[in-house]
């Protein structure tokens, strides 16, 4: 690779087998591969033979490291960047770079490659013509003036949420959505225990609060009529 560029580089979100043949090569090729953790990607790397040395870039350094990262760009360094899984920039650290890269006029590319919410939309039963993304809801500060902003969505709404916050997060839904709400709840994408459960948000609810939520969740709920 003799042009300087940024890859932004998706990673599996569970299963190895959808690393692309594309991404393989890519990683095998530049100088440098940006990790959001050295320690999961390296298992990565390894399970495809991929020797390019990492450097951290996590959501802890991102501010910290850019201006040295366009710097070595503009030297003619040949960088990727990945996260622990799915697309960089998506819920994960990418942003900074990839905006820092677009004002230095610094070529970018991303492959297409595993993001957790779009086989969630798919397999939801839930209209995804039209759709808007949240990812995660505001843990504190702002998070009661963002539900009441969703409550009036028309559209299909997704989340991401992880299992300790699930039935909090589910209870204000109901809340501030109505419990007849529709909506599917994904796990483990990809994994060998995923599952998917659609019902009423308040079906749904009642479920998790009898069996305790376990893995990564993909929450879609459905638009206000």
């Amino acid at each position: 690779m003799s042009e300087t560029k940024l890859y932004i580089v998706p990673t599996p979100i569970g299963n190895l087998d959808d690393m692309t043949l594309r991404a393989v090569k890519v990683l095998n090729q530049v100088e440098v591969i940006l990790a959001e953790d050295t320690r999961t990607s390296g298992k990565l790397l390894k399970h495809f033979n991929i020797k390019t040395p990492m450097q951290s870039h996590h959501m802890h350094n991102e501010h910290k490291v850019v201006d040295g990262l366009i710097k070595r760009l503009q030297a003619g360094t040949v960088m990727a960047l990945i996260t622990d899984a799915g697309t960089p920039a998506i819920s994960d650290p990418g942003f900074l770079l990839t905006r820092a890269c677009v004002e230095n006029k610094i070529k970018i590319e991303c492959l297409p490659g595993a993001t957790a919410f779009v086989p969630a939309l798919v397999n939801s039963g839930l209209p995804n013509d039209k759709f808007v993304f949240e990812g995660f809801l505001p843990p504190k500060k702002g998070r009661q003036s963002r539900l009441i902003v969703l409550a009036q969505e028309p559209r299909t709404m997704i989340f991401y949420e992880s299992p300790h916050k699930l039935v909090k997060t589910l209870s204000q839904f109901v809340e501030y959505f109505g419990a007849e709400r529709k909506i599917s709840a994904s796990r483990e994408l990809t994994k060998l225990y995923e599952e998917t459960l659609r019902g009423t948000l308040k079906e749904v609810l009642t479920h998790f609060e009898i069996t305790a939520p376990k893995g990564e969740f993909v929450l879609v709920v459905e638009g206000c009529k």
